[in-house]
């Protein structure tokens, strides 16, 4: 059998897939905030409860991390043909340390998933069940994860930093064929940024909300300056933008209109905007919609650049997987 060759200088770098982020970030912004807002509207529907799902997450990551440290690497088909998966040495500390919140919360929720037979737990082992699989199963998401690289490879190609041409489609083959490695990089992702953005806002259904409607502006913003990807203090302008509501083609979201795109209670958006408001990161107009001021944009924009960084290795490493495949 032949050994392929793997022409080393031509490995995608973190710094190089970083760049590309910075510099296209007219480009990439609305993507990936569409993107971000798909996982998070994913995370709260699957129990309407965004804390259950972390919880299930957090738990699938540890098996993958299992899965890394043996060198086994599974197909999305044949890890979720499994009657169950064993996690060993749970603790209700540890999830705490992870998601970073309350004991009290975690064991309260861990013993509603085990109420609902999503989980069984004896002593230290828990067992997530094959009824976990249809929340946590990333149906929707592999291809919206596939789209965006795809996105990101195109423009590396057109800066000669990546010489592979490839759609969504070839990203979620193998993706999927190397399930059990890529989603492992995927949650070492999105674990952090979402438990960031908890610490920001106070919860995560004030994160959800607040999201709801910087994707909302995000897609139906005008025009943006031509310098939009970066200023001469290296942060971007898109929040700044986004929060001017004169720059955009419809009106702002009410708070039924956000109900509705999230399914997260009404009287629970309405309180979770006033919050926001007392904080000063809301406005809202005449006609009850909800608009972002901007003024957490510095916080906000060195967050997303400090993100950024994580972002890039979890990009990277799919890409260089993807040329070497």
């Amino acid at each position: 059998m032949e050994v392929k060759q793997i022409d080393f200088s031509k490995k995608l770098t973190d710094e190089q897939v970083y760049s590309c982020l910075v510099e296209n970030y007219e480009t990439l912004g609305t993507d990936w905030v569409t993107h971000q807002w798909n996982w998070i509207n994913g995370v709260y529907i699957s129990f309407q409860d965004h804390v259950k799902f972390l919880i299930l997450a957090s738990l699938i990551e540890k098996t993958l991390n299992f899965y890394h440290q043996v060198n086994v690497t599974q197909t999305y088909d044949q890890y979720y043909s499994k009657d169950n998966l064993e996690i060993d040495r749970f603790s209700i500390s540890e999830l705490c340390e992870k998601l970073e919140l309350p004991k009290e919360t975690l064991r309260r929720k861990v013993l509603e998933l085990e109420k609902l037979g999503v989980i069984k737990r004896k002593k230290k082992v828990i067992m997530l069940e094959r009824s976990a699989y249809p929340y946590v199963k990333p149906i929707n998401q592999i291809p919206l994860t596939s789209k965006y690289l795809a996105r990101v490879s195109e423009l590396l190609n057109k800066e000669k930093l990546y010489d592979k041409k490839i759609d969504k489609n070839i990203v979620e083959k193998v993706i999927k064929k190397n399930f059990t490695l890529c989603w492992r990089w995927y949650y070492r992702m999105q674990i952090p940024w979402i438990i960031g953005y908890q610490k920001m806002f106070n919860d995560l259904t004030t994160v959800h909300v607040i999201g709801t409607i910087m994707m909302h502006q995000a897609l139906n913003t005008k025009t943006f300056p031509k310098d939009f990807s970066i200023n001469r203090d290296n942060k971007f302008f898109v929040y700044e933008t986004l929060a001017n509501p004169l720059q955009l083609t419809k009106p702002g979201l009410s708070a039924m209109s956000i109900s509705e795109m999230t399914n997260i209670p009404r009287a629970t958006v309405i309180r979770k905007c006033q919050f926001l408001i007392k904080k000063g990161l809301l406005k809202i107009n005449e006609k009850k919609q909800y608009f972002l001021t901007g003024n957490n944009k510095d916080q906000i924009l060195n967050y997303q650049l400090e993100f950024f960084k994580e972002k890039s290795k979890f990009l990277a490493r799919i890409l260089n997987l993807i040329a070497i495949s």
